[in-house]
């Protein structure tokens, strides 16, 4: 039975695209994603062995917004996973399969509301793409410098007065329900591992992540920490507690893995 519940953002906080990786590919990198016939996501080799360990000593959730298809691409080490976390806590997978009850949980969200009136708003060149996510939340996929001015603060305000919250990663802007929360996914599972014996009832809780959309998990957990590079850091998010990395790219992931046996070390001790 373990002692720490860890839920940990994928994109940029575990793995990494060449670009954001910081250093070359090469024997001391693995590939752990493949799309449209090429690799697209990386770990060091030293990452990839310090999260398969970490798997074997605790509950390790993977936390991200990535849809389940987006999720399933990815060979994470440690697999197999009892739970992990996708859509930005709208899915709750166990042994690999979506959670049913838990999604219908989100059945009366009004995606369709939202798609209308971003469609209205979002419309000209610098937007590349209009996707939706597991039929729980939109993004559009931008040319960063030509969102025009004035579109985050009033697409922000219409969402928060239906209940929903706007942030942008990068390329991507997300319009997403308020209800559906990395946060809120991970108390289910800290409260369906606990049942299952798998967690102590006084198990600390962890967590890692880099974007806006991990900042109430990383608030929620009982220790938490993001690296020095990603929308968070952006912003500046350093709330009382929260550990920063010196590291950025994929050594940050590297430190962040590190930090975790640090604190399950320190909970052990009498």
């Amino acid at each position: 039975m373990s002692t720490a519940l860890i839920s940990v953002d994928l994109d940029r906080t575990m793995i990494y695209s060449s670009a954001a990786l910081g250093f070359p590919i090469d024997a001391s990198v693995t590939c752990v994603e493949m799309y449209a016939g090429g690799p697209l996501s990386y770990m060091s080799m030293r990452s990839t062995e310090l999260l398969r360990k970490l798997a074997s000593e605790a509950v390790v959730v993977p936390t991200t917004t990535r849809t389940v298809e987006q999720f399933d691409r990815i060979d994470l080490p440690g697999a197999p996973w009892r739970y992990a976390i996708t859509s930005n806590g709208g899915n709750i997978l166990v042994d690999g399969v979506p959670d049913a009850s838990w999604r219908a949980s989100f059945d009366d969200v009004d995606l369709p509301a939202v798609q209308q009136e971003l469609a209205a708003r979002a419309d000209g060149d610098w937007v590349l793409k209009r996707r939706t996510a597991d039929d729980l939340f939109c993004y559009l996929v931008v040319e960063p410098d030509a969102v025009p001015a004035g579109f985050m603060d009033d697409w922000s305000q219409w969402c928060a007065a239906r209940g929903w919250n706007v942030s942008q990663q990068g390329r991507k802007i997300y319009s997403m329900p308020d209800v559906v929360s990395k946060s809120r996914a991970v108390a289910e599972v800290r409260t369906r591992a606990v049942d299952d014996g798998l967690l102590r009832t006084e198990s600390i809780a962890l967590a890692a992540g880099d974007g806006a959309l991990d900042a109430d998990m990383l608030l929620a957990a009982d220790h938490a920490i993001r690296p020095a590079h990603g929308e968070l850091d952006a912003l500046n998010f350093r709330p009382p507690g929260l550990t920063v990395t010196t590291a950025t790219g994929g050594r940050a992931g590297e430190e962040i893995l590190d930090w975790f046996f640090g604190r399950i070390a320190e909970h052990m001790e009498p």
